[in-house]
């Protein structure tokens, strides 16, 4: 089983983006960042904070669906709020997306809020709602069941430093992989947690018997050439299978973050 986790970049580089989940075809796709505006005609949008300008790519969970078309496919939306079409304001929504092959039977899922509450009035102030999704799949050909959950972890403006509310956001994760896998099922979990090497976030996680593969394997980090900030570690994925094959993936860069590839 191919699961493949990626932090999409709300699609900025979604011309390199979509062949590349085409060709890849992961037999579950854990994306975040991703951005649905299915009301605007527009291609392009921009998001505004500040000084963080950022082009989004305006229906970019429709484009994942039509690369990967069949694939089921769920969108997980975090918050809603305003993306720019030139002085004009439209409501976007913003989250995650989970797509699986067909190939596995869907027979579980789990989907709820690692730090605050759905916000559909605007993203709203910083560290902003974050949203955790979780499929529980019956892999015929192995005759297995695999749970595999992600999560996009909060942005705290001062850094990845280890807070309360990152204590708590890991909480919940772990709260929704025991509540969502069964006894002796394959776990996986994985996103871009927005925490370094050594949080307590991934001792919690590890805590559930889970592996951290991106700290194991000695990687340089998981950022592209695209992300300029000297902070290389933001993405991870922990399992509790033996693992046939596990990768970061610099090249092709798609993102500005690195796509973790994960053989079951």
């Amino acid at each position: 089983m191919h699961i493949l986790c990626l932090n999409g970049w709300g699609g900025k580089l979604h011309d390199q983006l979509l062949p590349y989940l085409h060709s890849a075809a992961p037999d579950i796709l854990c994306l975040q960042e991703v951005v649905h505006t299915p009301d605007t005609q527009s291609d392009w949008l921009t998001y505004r904070d500040g000084d963080h300008i950022l082009p989004q790519r305006a229906r970019l969970y429709d484009e994942v669906r039509a690369a990967l078309p069949d694939h089921w496919a769920m969108f997980c939306p975090a918050a809603q709020g305003e993306l720019w079409d030139g002085d004009t304001p439209v409501l976007s929504q913003w989250g995650l997306a989970t797509l699986v092959s067909p190939a596995l039977t869907v027979i579980g899922q789990v989907q709820g809020f690692v730090h605050k509450d759905f916000s559909p009035q605007g993203y709203g102030a910083h560290p902003r709602s974050r949203m955790a999704h979780g499929v529980r799949v019956y892999d015929h050909r192995a005759e297995r069941v695999v749970n595999v959950l992600h999560m996009h972890g909060l942005r705290d403006l001062a850094g990845k430093h280890d807070t309360p509310e990152r204590r708590a956001q890991a909480e919940r994760f772990a709260q929704m992989a025991n509540g969502l896998a069964g006894a002796g099922e394959a776990l996986v979990l994985c996103g871009d947690f927005n925490v370094g090497r050594d949080s307590e976030t991934l001792d919690i996680l590890r805590a559930l018997g889970l592996r951290e593969l991106v700290t194991e394997g000695g990687f340089a980090g998981t950022r592209t050439h695209h992300y300029t900030k000297p902070e290389r570690f933001a993405d991870y994925m922990l399992v509790n299978q033996p693992v046939v094959e596990f990768e970061v993936i610099e090249y092709p860069a798609v993102s500005d973050h690195c796509a973790l590839s994960l053989v079951l």
